[in-house]
């Protein structure tokens, strides 16, 4: 009889998932070894997206606010205390009735927004049709479901449609589609599991702001790392049964993937981009260390996920917002300085993406869930310096207002993503099938790329 007995073997994988295995195993069983060949037919270069999701529904009426005249007296009226009294000007190529003025807590983009590398996006949020006031009166046309709900609306916008019997995210169903999954470093997540890169053959690879969690038995004296090594080869070589062996050839491949991906981070360029001591900064150097070693990975496509919250700003939303957007701008214009540092501000998008807008009234002290938003893209390929969709109106009672100051998106949320996805390198066809209720809009009315 073996001494690595069947009672042996369960302990060991019980001290791996306890011990630090976990992280890279438990969210990777269904990716490959870095390295497998992949098909990069027509793919020649290299291009990444970075979804920054907004968790508890931003109130980016705030974000985004008019500047003078009826449109301004609208907004005063509407947001009463929460209104801003000195917004940072905005010269968008479009031109708006009342103009745009940014939140000044979000000063640190403005010269990205200048140069024309970053824009916004306007009046967007989840649709299955175009709807209009009568429409959501009379129930004349289907509706997503619970609207104004947090995990709802946060998944619809993740999946990029509405919930169905097996659900994945619009992210992953884009790698899967271009067949950019099979490499572990395709998809990755700052920000544990999440809907936006859940798909059918694969599921983000968990990443902290140091890299990948190591395995305290396999770094230190190397005699006795491959001392442990041996051990571990002989466990996981042990016949049981095929569940198991399945496990147990997963959790080998996660721990050579740990070691791997530890080993390029270790390489990577130090920048001098120097990141602030928040958790969405941290996030974003831990995605441009990841990025700067993309060469030696190969991967023609990547999808990053990283999020910031607190957003649900029922109350104190005077202190609380002023706050979360000027940790939202300094990220970025660190993120995008450590690009331009490493030459790929051309080819990685960043993007936002919330739950839900908010009401334009106050409640006393904040916001209540709302539905149309604004969000913004960053990126040398975008079409920047401008406002993509529209300027909404923030009058009380206008003819986009459902009631409570809850508004209308003027344009859905799958007409945001899909220049998204023509950028990424899909097409026409293959944008339709991942977005369903897209043939109800303008696919490309938004000219979000150059």
């Amino acid at each position: 009889m073996s001494y690595f007995n069947h009672q042996s073997r369960r302990a060991f994988l019980s001290m791996c998932i306890k011990g630090g295995a976990s992280v890279a195993a438990l969210t990777s069983l269904q990716l490959q070894a870095l390295g497998s060949t992949i098909s990069t037919t027509e793919l020649t270069d290299h291009k990444a997206l970075v979804c920054i999701f907004l968790h508890g529904g931003s109130d980016s009426l705030n974000m985004l606010v008019p500047l003078t005249g009826e449109q301004r007296l609208h907004y005063e009226q509407s947001r009463q205390n929460l209104a801003i009294a000195d917004p940072l000007p905005l010269n968008t190529l479009t031109q708006f009735d009342g103009g745009v003025g940014l939140h000044p807590s979000m000063s640190a983009i403005s010269s990205i927004f200048n140069a024309g590398q970053l824009g916004f996006v306007g009046g967007v949020g989840t649709l299955i049709t175009p709807t209009t006031l009568a429409d959501y009166q009379n129930k004349a046309v289907p509706l997503p479901n619970h609207l104004f709900s947090h995990n709802d609306q946060q998944a619809t916008w993740m999946n990029g449609r509405e919930k169905i019997s097996l659900n994945t995210g619009w992210g992953a169903r884009m790698l899967e589609r271009l067949n950019q999954h099979s490499s572990f470093t395709s998809n990755i997540s700052l920000a544990g599991a999440n809907p936006w890169q859940a798909g059918i053959e694969t599921t983000p690879y968990a990443l902290n702001k140091s890299g990948v969690m190591k395995i305290n038995s396999l770094t230190g004296y190397q005699p006795q790392v491959d001392h442990v090594k041996s051990i571990m080869d002989r466990l996981l070589s042990i016949q049981t049964n095929s569940l198991q062996d399945a496990y147990a050839s997963r959790l080998s491949s996660s721990i050579s993937n740990v070691q791997h991906m530890n080993t390029l981070l270790e390489q990577a360029p130090i920048l001098t981009t120097q990141f602030s001591d928040n958790s969405l900064s941290e996030q974003l150097a831990a995605v441009a260390k990841s990025l700067s070693i993309s060469d030696q990975t190969g991967n023609k496509r990547q999808i990053f996920f990283v999020s910031l919250g607190g957003f649900d700003t029922h109350d104190e939303q005077v202190v609380r917002q002023p706050a979360l957007l000027s940790i939202l701008a300094t990220a970025l214009a660190e993120f995008n300085s450590a690009l331009t540092e490493l030459s790929l501000q051309d080819s990685v998008t960043t993007f936002t993406m919330s739950d839900f807008g908010r009401t334009l009234t106050s409640n006393g002290d904040g916001t209540d869930h709302g539905w149309a938003s604004n969000q913004l893209i960053m990126g040398g390929a975008v079409n920047g310096q401008d406002l993509h969709g529209a300027m909404l109106s923030q009058q009380v009672g206008s003819n986009i207002d459902v009631g409570g100051g809850r508004l209308i998106p003027q344009f859905s949320n799958e007409q945001y993503f899909s220049p998204i996805a023509k950028w990424f390198g899909l097409n026409d066809s293959e944008i339709n099938d991942i977005f369903p209720n897209l043939g109800n809009f303008d696919a490309f009315a938004m000219n979000l790329f150059r």
